[in-house]
């Protein structure tokens, strides 16, 4: 069985779309929908990387990724975060939130593919 990658992702192209680039090239691939369960999902199944986005209904993406870097036994996940907004402030939040890397929507499936094969060694 592949790596396992959470997708937290409230637009259903963008789960079909990551999700097969992604279960096509070996991956175990969930998704969750909703920001408010986010992180017990995580903490429930946790998996060897996250992506996020940052707009999601009931928290956002930022809200989350504090959570995940504030818990020991998620503090090192590797987090990919996605957004439709690209601004700058949005970037450095990120990255000052303990981010691994950000993609602006819309994005190249191919970049997200190879930076995940790149975590996760595969």
């Amino acid at each position: 069985m592949g790596k396992r990658v959470l997708l937290i992702e409230d637009e259903p192209n963008i789960i079909e779309a990551i999700s097969f680039i992604l279960s096509r090239d070996g991956f175990t691939v969930h998704t969750h929908e909703d920001g408010q369960t986010a992180f017990a999902k995580v903490t429930s199944t946790p998996p060897d990387m996250i992506i996020l986005d940052v707009m999601l209904p009931g928290r956002s993406g930022f809200d989350i990724l504090r959570d995940l870097r504030g818990d020991e036994r998620t503090s090192s996940l590797p987090v990919l975060m996605l957004t439709a907004r690209g601004q700058t402030k949005d970037r450095d939040l990120a990255h000052e939130l303990g981010a691994n890397h950000f993609m602006t929507k819309p994005f190249s499936n191919t970049e997200v593919r190879d930076y995940v094969r790149t975590v996760l060694g595969e």
